[in-house]
């Protein structure tokens, strides 16, 4: 890889991976682009970027023509919640926009596709307690079955086109850089943020609502690596299940209350617990760790130091 696209490089992943990436290949190497959400001034000043819809081929085309790109990470997604409430909307940026990557990509000889999918791609069917690599994938969401859909046109292009396509099955992602972008674990990021803030929270889903969690530099360090890893030695492709920790909401809870006593916090469950239900509340990475050498440094008390730490600074510099 000498010159990497990120779409969507101003989202809650993708803001963080571009300077990742950018630490990794070079400044210049990196180009950062969005539709329309203005980058932040580390994003936007440390290399080259663009505005563009993912959805325009046109227009992606002369970006990758321009920058000579060889490779593109496209984290450009309607996420869960918002996509419920917006389905066409999600089926457009995720599924049409995907296909205009695989496409430019395969049209271009680029090197290689990487494209996210979710644990959202489980459902009903779906073993709960520890989902297999490889299972029933019957989403509920819009968001799930685009994600579905992704895993297997990205299987197909390496078959048919033999382009080198990657992807994991994202779990709940945590960080104190961005806020969340609507996705059914937001509350995992904003109870933090709350906590600072206010000393307590309303969470949307119950205490005992069980997920799969992972705290951004986890989230950046597997990205990066399944980038780097072998495609020779790789099984699969577009699906690798990633776990790191799995936690109950009122987990989480009792984790910030070791640090902050007081604390406080109540459940309203919303639309947003029926997603939530649907998920498995752990998965079984061991292709991952297997194919590509996966394995995660944070745990939740290792996390919720770090982002409480982290946030305050933020707080009592008036940038929250």
């Amino acid at each position: 890889m000498k010159k990497i696209l990120v779409i969507g490089a101003v989202g809650q992943i993708g803001s963080e991976l571009t300077m990742a990436l950018r630490n990794e290949f070079g400044n210049d190497n990196v180009i950062a682009s969005t539709r329309k959400t203005p980058p932040s001034d580390t994003v936007k000043n440390s290399g080259p970027f663009e505005f563009f819809d993912i959805v325009d081929r046109p227009r992606l085309t002369e970006v990758c023509k321009k920058y000579n790109v060889d490779a593109i990470v496209n984290m450009a997604a309607i996420l869960s919640a918002v996509g419920e409430q917006n389905p066409m909307m999600a089926w457009d940026v995720n599924m049409n926009g995907l296909i205009n990557v695989l496409e430019v990509a395969r049209e271009m000889n680029m090197s290689q596709v990487l494209t996210p999918s979710s644990i959202a791609a489980f459902g009903p069917g779906t073993p709960l307690d520890c989902a297999p690599q490889e299972t029933v994938l019957k989403p509920t969401t819009m968001y799930g079955v685009t994600k579905v859909a992704g895993e297997l046109l990205g299987d197909y292009y390496v078959r048919k086109y033999n382009l080198d396509v990657r992807g994991l099955r994202y779990p709940g992602i945590i960080s104190y850089e961005t806020l969340p972008g609507g996705g059914t674990t937001d509350y995992a990021v904003a109870i933090y943020f709350d906590a600072i803030k206010h000393g307590k929270y309303t969470c949307f889903v119950k205490e005992d609502t069980r997920l799969p969690m992972m705290y951004m530099p986890d989230c950046l360090k597997a990205t990066i690596d399944l980038m780097k890893a072998d495609f020779s030695k790789l099984k699969h492709h577009s699906d690798f299940n990633v776990g790191a920790m799995s936690f109950s909401a009122g987990e989480l809870a009792a984790s910030i209350k070791k640090y902050i006593p007081s604390f406080e916090i109540e459940y309203k469950p919303d639309f947003r617990q029926n997603i939530a239900d649907s998920w498995p509340n752990a998965v079984d990475d061991k292709a991952a760790r297997e194919e590509w050498g996966w394995k995660p440094a944070f745990d939740l008390d290792a996390m919720t130091q770090d982002m409480l730490k982290n946030i305050k600074i933020k707080h009592d510099k008036g940038l929250i």
